[in-house]
């Protein structure tokens, strides 16, 4: 060891006593110069390793990990004075060199070019590139195959310590901007910018957390641990709720595993250049071969096929001593990618040596820079993870892992200014230590929180009185057959009032039927928790009086949305609803739930529908006012793995790779607060995204149920329809309201999303970066004979329209509807074509047509 210290040692000696002769040689020798200098990416700032640096005739050096280069050249020994500087990936740089200058400093900025790599690599002739009989190629495999010795779960145990930081900053702020008298307030945050951390770039830090951690991982049985040991964020205060966003920024932002064949990052999946099949998407170049550590390394190069697809440029470094790790790595986003807003995304990973010579991730900085346009202003993130004090095959106690796989301690969030000094292992910025301040001071102005205030109404349609908020705005107005035009107003209490009890209610009139609506419900907390927030623990009451279309969800606070408002064909059949419902609900952290319920339900046909019996003779009809029940009922759902971004009024689940498991059980009980009915309605739901690397991904809904006992139609399983000219994901799209009806049936959605893997390989299309998607829904089921009218004479009658019946049983054959659709036209407009295959001898239906989804998405 002391001897490869002293070699160490000696070679820097060496190096730096070169660098000084070269410079006293430049300037004893006339038409000799000494360069250095910094090399970036002209659109990020961050610094580019491994570029060549030469003039034409002469040997040229490559820049160090930190973009940097020293060059000697004698004028004698050039062809010209260019001084040129390629990298895979880059548009080649030059710049005229004046040798009668002997110290000269260039910096110089590459762009990125969308040639393809074999193009812009130095050689005579131009080669086609191919896998067959690639070295390069070759190597990647022998990582691939050797991918399992790599990773974490090649030890029987390990334990490291990890400190972990996020930022945001408002990148390139207006000058002009800052320089707004509505600002003038605001200038202690405006005027932390730094201009140091990334070249080219002013970043103004507006968010900032920092964890520190104790990890623990085994393999058998395989289980993990995290202790957070330390915790710390930016607070703003009620209108943003900081756990919502570093739940959100950790789904975009993620930890990155470079052994996983798919790398997700903002909300899409990156294949892995190590992929299994990452031979067939990338394209591979050897580069240089190193020594490092007493290992040779080799600088392995690579780029996308197509620049489009959800793919990574960049470098990766391997060792050559029979594990083939990878020993560093940069990621890049390429030129042109189907990510929105996305202007720049640099990845860097560093692998440690191990005692057994295996390596292990060190320190991975990922950044990713947004914008509406390539210069202006835009959103900088950067998280950054560094683990150190690896201890691995060491025992660890199974008491370790009792528990939740991530724990806090009490004391994280009390951490003082001496814990980050010891466990910080990535130095704060200037501006970023004075974040924490800035924000707090922020959060305490009335201007920022009326302005919070206004941007919360703009967005999501609540605006603040007091302790209430008032809304949602897209209910205020709308209109429907039965109602005509309807006015509604309403609103919520907030956790100014109470953390525990919460209070929401609306009163709407119809100005066709004259009549008023309402809706009202209380809400305790049992675990001193906002409702909202995961996990919830409460118990609710809740009346409402209003109309319903049938076989629709109720959705208390959207329902009556005025862009839903504009339907298609007949749809004048609705219900007057009497619901009163008492509610319990319980979340587990393993994010099992409970919920039981008791409710009495009245319902009372409105517009043209109606609750008719046969009277015994025909022609006659017996008509009934309402039908009522009285239920019981228990959900139990499991959602292992989900993720939530939270505010202090709701939440959004957000998307990842594990199913969702859902099952009901209601009980109908005749005279529990008047009911009609005995019955057993049973319901189970599976959700899965199947996430499929390039190819996209498909979102598939599988739901069943079987209600058994003898009900009248209201009662029976109704189909979600939509007559809408929305497109509604859990929806039939082009199945009428009230079409079908069934007391047993079987259904299964599935959208598949293509992320623009056609789209990207066609000239035109992947300027667009529009994206393909396409649908299939199909549902199957039937009625039994003491539930069918059209067999039990004795049951309630189905609907007509203009004298002919418009519900029906489901037969033989399932209802079948099918698309195909383009997403993301102006980043947020989905267009789809639907066609429906089945039943079409049914009146007043629609075979095809076009429908619309507003949906933001990178």
């Amino acid at each position: 060891m002391s001897f490869k210290i002293k070699l160490r040692s000696l070679l820097l000696f060496i190096v730096c006593l070169l660098v000084s002769i070269g410079g006293l040689w430049a300037q004893d020798h006339p038409g000799s110069v000494v360069i250095k200098g910094l090399v970036t990416d002209a659109t990020s700032g961050a610094p580019i390793a491994n570029v060549s640096v030469f003039f034409s005739g002469s040997a040229g050096v490559m820049t160090d990990s930190t973009g940097h280069y020293t060059l000697f050249a004698a004028r004698r020994f050039v062809k010209d004075n260019h001084l040129k500087f390629i990298y895979v990936g880059y548009k080649t740089g030059s710049i005229d060199v004046n040798f009668d200058v002997p110290k000269q400093t260039i910096d110089m900025q590459l762009e990125e070019s969308g040639h393809a790599l074999a193009d812009v690599v130095v050689k005579n002739h131009k080669e086609r590139y191919r896998n067959r009989d690639n070295p390069a190629v070759a190597l990647i495999r022998k990582v691939i195959e050797h991918k399992d010795e790599n990773r974490m779960n090649a030890f029987e145990t390990a334990s490291y310590k990890q400190y972990e930081k996020m930022t945001v900053s408002v990148s390139n702020f207006s000058e002009k901007l800052k320089s707004k008298k509505a600002l003038k307030k605001y200038q202690f945050l405006l005027n932390n910018v730094d201009t140091t951390k990334v070249k080219g770039k002013s970043l103004l830090p507006i968010y900032l957390e920092e964890t520190s951690s104790n990890n623990y991982f085994r393999s058998h049985p395989k289980d993990e641990k995290k202790v957070i040991t330390g915790a710390r964020k930016v607070d703003f205060g009620e209108f943003i709720d900081t756990k919502g966003v570093t739940k959100y920024l950790g789904s975009l932002y993620a930890a990155i595993d470079i052994y996983e064949n798919n790398i997700t990052l903002l909300s899409n999946q990156f294949l892995s250049p190590i992929a299994g099949s990452a031979p067939t998407f990338y394209k591979f170049y050897i580069r240089d071969t190193v020594e490092r550590d007493g290992i040779k390394i080799v600088h392995l190069a690579f780029s996308p096929r197509n620049p489009q697809d959800m793919l990574f440029r960049g470098n990766l470094d391997i060792t050559l001593d029979g594990h083939y790790a990878v020993q560093r790595a940069r990621l890049f986003s390429p030129i042109g990618i189907n990510v929105n807003f996305l202007r720049a995304m640099n990845i860097s990973l560093d692998f440690v040596k191990t005692d057994n010579g295996r390596y292990l991730l060190t320190k991975s900085d990922m950044m990713a820079d947004f914008g509406l346009s390539k210069k202006g202003m835009g959103l900088y993130g950067e998280r950054v993870i560094s683990f150190s004090d690896f201890k691995t095959d060491q025992p660890l106690a199974d008491s370790i892992f009792k528990g939740s796989q991530v724990v806090q301690k009490d004391s994280a969030d009390a951490r003082n200014a001496q814990f980050w000094a010891l466990h910080r292992t990535d130095t704060l910025t200037t501006a970023e230590s004075k974040t924490y301040m800035n924000i707090d001071s922020l959060k305490n102005m009335k201007s920022f929180k009326r302005t919070m205030d206004w941007i919360t109404f703009i967005f999501a349609g609540y605006k603040q009185v007091g302790p209430a908020e008032i809304g949602p705005a897209n209910t205020f107005y709308s209109f429907n057959p039965v109602e005509g035009f309807r006015l509604r107003a309403g609103g919520r209490t907030t956790t100014r009032l109470s953390d525990r009890i919460f209070f929401e209610g609306y009163g709407a009139y119809g100005f066709k039927d004259q009549k008023f609506k309402y809706f009202g419900s209380a809400t305790y907390s049992l675990n001193d928790k906002s409702i909202y927030k995961f996990p919830q623990n409460y118990i609710s009451v809740s009346y409402q009086h209003d109309t319903k279309i049938p076989g629709q969800e109720l959705q208390f606070v959207q329902e009556d949305n005025f862009f839903l408002s504009f339907k298609r064909g007949n749809n004048d059949k609705w219900l007057y609803n009497d619901y009163f419902n008492i509610n319990y609900k319980r979340e587990f952290e393993n994010h099992f739930s409970y919920e039981f319920n008791a409710r009495y339900w009245k319902q009372s046909p409105a517009g043209s529908l109606d609750f008719n019996y046969n009277g015994g003779q025909p022609g006659l009809l017996r008509a009934v006012d309402h039908v009522t029940t009285g239920e019981v009922g228990l959900t139990l759902r499991y959602a292992p793995g989900e993720v939530y971004y939270q505010t202090k009024l709701y939440r959004i689940p957000l998307i990842n790779k594990y199913p969702i498991f859902q099952l009901r059980y209601t009980a109908g009980i005749k005279g529990l607060f008047g009911g009609e009915y005995n019955y057993n309605n049973f319901q189970a739901n599976i959700f899965k995204r199947f996430y499929l690397s390039q190819f996209g991904f498909t979102d598939v809904t599988v739901d069943g149920g079987y209600i058994a006992g003898k009900v009248p139609y209201p009662l029976l399983s109704l189909p979600r329809a939509n007559q809408t000219y929305a497109y509604q994901l859990n929806s039939y799209n082009l199945m009428n309201f009230m079409e079908f009806a069934s007391d047993h049936y079987v259904s299964i959605m599935a959208d598949h999303y293509f992320n623009g893997f056609f789209f990207n390989k066609i000239p035109l299309l992947k300027r667009l970066k529009w994206r393909e998607v396409i649908e299939g829904k199909a549902l199957f089921g039937g009625l039994r004979d003491e539930n069918n009218p059209m067999v039990n004479q004795d049951q309630m009658r189905f609907p007509y329209t203009d004298g002919m019946m418009s519900t029906f049983a489901l037969q033989n054959d399932p209802y079948f509807e099918a698309g195909f659709g383009i997403t993301n036209i102006f980043k947020i407009l989905r267009v789809d074509y639907v066609r429906r295959f089945t039943y079409l001898e049914h009146s007043d239906i629609a075979k095809w047509g076009i429908r619309f989804r507003i949906k933001f998405d990178f």
